[in-house]
């Protein structure tokens, strides 16, 4: 054993240890409750942890991570990575994530700035809202309770089931829709409805009664209405971008001398994949009378 392994080996009280990588006795106790750095012995009639001086820099590592505010789950994933590669790269996504939310955050405080400094007209304006009548519609839907953080991957996912069930309901008839019937946010779990108009009924129950209840899916006619929308962007489809155009809507229809009749929707129109950020994308739209 050489000088550097025999040090590496020497094993230190949780205090001693605690010091060495500027940790406290309190957060050793989590990180070992978690499995993220368990002593490397345990006195079986004291039940006094010991430490080895080649566990200093993983304990250091740790706590950085956490400076980042990484939760601990995602802590697990870095520490135990196969090789520094991976570990960069797990970081690497980590942070993304992290600028993705913060870009979120600092577009949704620009809007409630607009909305308390009274604003909210001016905002409101860049949006052209437009009324459609819509004729009966056959539904093959799939909802789901989902928060907002889960909505875009969820949005996608029901979606493409549905659209792929759509081929022996008789084909797509209409865009394919999202109606919320409750809020969507980071408290609220809505629900959704995801929804794709199809030809033939009888082919869309046969669908629905053979997917079992592994899925909320379930055939509905929804009449014939008439909508109140604004179309809007790839980009501005994200949250919270989105709000201020459904805000729009709101504000506009009583003006009409009209109401609401129905939850809102997302109406998507475009191939989600082949839009770029600017192109008309999507239709935000309340079903009004």
């Amino acid at each position: 054993m050489t000088e550097d392994e025999a040090v590496d080996d020497e094993l230190l009280t949780i205090g001693a240890f605690a010091a060495r990588a500027r940790l406290s006795a309190k957060a050793l106790r989590l990180y070992d409750r978690l499995g993220l750095l368990p002593p490397a012995h345990v006195d079986e009639v004291s039940g006094y942890r010991y430490y080895r001086v080649g566990q200093v820099e993983r304990a250091r590592l740790v706590a950085r991570l956490r400076q980042l505010d990484m939760p601990l789950a995602r802590v697990a994933e870095v520490v135990e990575a196969p090789d520094g590669a991976a570990a960069a790269d797990r970081l690497t996504a980590y942070w993304a994530d992290v600028e993705a939310r913060v870009a979120g955050q600092r577009t949704l405080a620009e809007y409630l700035r607009g909305r308390l400094s009274g604003r909210s007209s001016e905002m409101y304006g860049k949006f052209v809202v437009e009324t459609v009548d819509v004729p009966e519609q056959v539904l093959i839907t799939e909802t789901r309770h989902v928060l907002a953080g889960e909505l875009p991957a969820w949005i996608g996912a029901s979606l493409g089931r549905l659209e792929e069930g759509a081929r022996e309901c008789g084909g797509i008839t209409a865009a394919p829709f999202v109606v919320y019937h409750s809020d969507v946010s980071e408290e609220s779990d809505g629900p959704a409805e995801a929804c794709v108009p199809v030809a033939d009924e009888a082919a869309a129950r046969a669908w629905v009664e053979r997917q079992g209840r592994a899925r909320e899916m379930k055939v509905r006619v929804e009449p014939a209405q008439r909508l109140a929308y604004t179309r809007i962007s790839k980009a501005q489809v994200a949250h919270p971008q989105i709000l201020a155009a459904f805000e729009a809507v709101e504000e506009w229809i009583p003006k009409q001398g009209l109401w609401q009749a129905g939850p809102c929707r997302e109406v998507y129109f475009a191939d989600w994949d082949a839009a770029g950020a600017e192109d008309p994308a999507c239709d935000v739209a309340f079903p009004v009378r």
